[in-house]
């Protein structure tokens, strides 16, 4: 009798080395690629600013197991439908929810929004060479260092207090320094000035903050773990050579002031898991599990969910194994496992050092 196809394997996942990325080993997705391939080869010279983690089309991830046919993670989905989880599958119609992600942030990303799903269909019907789906695209990043961002507008008081603070030339209270960083890096941009008018917020590892269709936001510096629906319309507004689309972007914009701390987007602990804490945004596309187990657990059950997910390890060394699996999977920092809806894995601590894990799942 032959075993059954395996439903929990390792990936190799793409890298994308955009301009604004960390350059060489001081970024935090060159250093897990690193610690996970061996054979890896940092460029010190190049940036690596992205590591995706998912099924998209400019990305898909390896499978780095010689038992399964399939090359991608995308083509194994597509024929093997029931590993998503049942309510997943009839959701999004048979593909994978969701995009993981690590940023390694040197330069600002541009100032954008994303559409809702019923704008997206619109944009993209209408100028699909800017908008290249119709899916909307709400995104969460939790912080894997000190991580600067801008988000949602500020509360209106503070806005009026920058215009008369900046009337009087007094610029060195009010961010003059990194008014004049974000000068340099983009000289005359208009979008300069948002960090007038939007909330900074400076994350704390472990912090976090969730993008809705329509608010404002950029990335500024810092490493992160991101999770986003599967899509990339994005629709500029600033720190950007790129296409401007400013009708659109006025029009669809969400003009709600909040303060920095509403912003912050606070993770729910687990019951049954004293090591889990689980960031649900309001949004059906997908959801983020962090696991912080200490050193002196010699063994950790990863909860079994009705849905497909990805896990991404960030500290620790661990064998994984499941009910099924033959041969036990060695994860290390950097480490990618998929795992099919409804199977459990284990972990085995192989030393006594904590573990930082994150898992992108879909919780329907």
């Amino acid at each position: 009798m032959s075993m059954a196809a395996p439903r929990v394997f390792p990936l190799s996942c793409a890298v994308q080395q955009y301009a604004w990325g960390k350059m060489g080993s001081n970024s935090e997705v060159a250093r897990l690629l690193a610690s996970s391939d061996p054979l890896a080869q940092i460029a010190e010279d190049k940036p690596y600013a992205e590591l995706w983690m998912g099924t998209h089309p400019r990305g898909d991830a390896k499978i780095f197991d010689n038992r399964i046919s399939q090359k991608t993670l995308g083509q194994w989905i597509a024929e093997n439908q029931d590993s998503l989880g049942s309510k997943v599958k009839d959701t999004f119609n048979g593909n994978l929810p969701f995009l993981f992600k690590v940023l390694s942030v040197e330069t600002p990303l541009s100032i954008q929004a994303h559409p809702n799903k019923e704008l997206a269909e619109k944009l993209h019907l209408q100028a699909p060479q800017h908008y290249p789906d119709a899916n909307h695209k709400p995104e969460m990043a939790i912080a894997l260092t000190p991580f600067q961002g801008l988000c949602g507008f500020r509360p209106v008081e503070e806005i009026v207090t920058f215009l008369k603070m900046a009337a009087g030339n007094n610029m060195e209270d009010i961010f003059g320094e990194l008014l004049l960083q974000l000068h340099q890096q983009y000289p005359g941009d208009i979008g300069c000035f948002a960090i007038y008018f939007l909330n900074l917020l400076n994350l704390k590892p472990g912090e976090a903050m969730f993008l809705e269709a329509n608010v404002p936001h950029a990335y500024l510096k810092g490493d992160c773990v991101e999770c986003m629906a599967c899509s990339d319309n994005t629709v500029r507004a600033g720190l950007t050579p790129k296409f401007i689309d400013v009708p659109t972007l006025c029009e669809m914009l969400s003009y709600t002031p909040s303060s920095s701390k509403d912003r912050l987007f606070l993770p729910t602990r687990s019951q049954e898991d004293p090591y889990l804490s689980i960031y649900d945004p309001p949004v059906p596309d997908f959801a983020i599990m962090k696991m912080e187990v200490p050193g002196f657990v010699t063994e950790y059950k990863v909860l079994a969910l009705d849905s497909a997910s990805i896990l991404l390890v960030v500290q620790g060394t661990v064998i994984a194994s499941t009910p099924t699996t033959q041969t036990p999977i060695p994860l290390q920092r950097g480490g990618v496992l998929f795992i099919g809806a409804n199977e459990s894995v284990s972990l085995k601590l192989t030393e006594p050092k904590d573990l930082l894990i994150f898992r992108a799942c879909c919780l329907l």
